[in-house]
């Protein structure tokens, strides 16, 4: 108990303080994360509406109606496949690098501050338990998804 209490305790008072830094940038969270996953591919900075969809780990309608969101502000665009035109991409605009630029740095320096109490070492510890947690979570829901019988 004193684990998942700490972890919601956590979750609540986190959300308002990367939501914080978000805002100044004109962006949701969601909006962040969308773009900073496409940065992260690197250049060009696309990807596959699926692809975007495996690494959000969101339905797909969802996914569609960020992009349409993110496409009406002038952040993303959607373009044919040179190599397969059935395949869109979605990729990053000028407006769009700009923005996930400026806001990554102002995040990352709002992540630094946060776990700033811990030492480089508690820091490393805490990767991995929570990766492991993650994990064996993961594993769990898996396996109660295999063994519970559709409605």
């Amino acid at each position: 108990m004193a684990i998942i209490g700490r972890i919601s305790r956590l979750d609540k008072l986190l959300g308002p303080q990367l939501n914080a830094v978000f805002a100044q940038h004109d962006l949701e969270s969601w909006e962040f994360d969308v773009l900073a996953t496409l940065l992260r591919n690197g250049a060009p900075h696309e990807l596959t509406p699926g692809q975007l969809l495996d690494s959000m780990m969101i339905t797909s309608g969802a996914m569609t109606n960020r992009i349409d969101r993110l496409e009406q502000r002038g952040l993303v665009k959607r373009t044919k496949s040179s190599t397969d035109g059935r395949q869109v991409l979605v990729g990053l605009t000028k407006k769009g690098r700009k923005v996930v630029d400026a806001a990554l740095v102002d995040h990352a320096a709002n992540e630094r501050a946060i776990v700033a109490t811990l030492t480089a070492d508690q820091r490393v510890q805490l990767v991995a338990l929570l990766r492991s947690l993650h994990a064996g979570v993961t594993d769990l829901i898996d396996q109660n998804e295999r063994t519970t019988p559709a409605p």
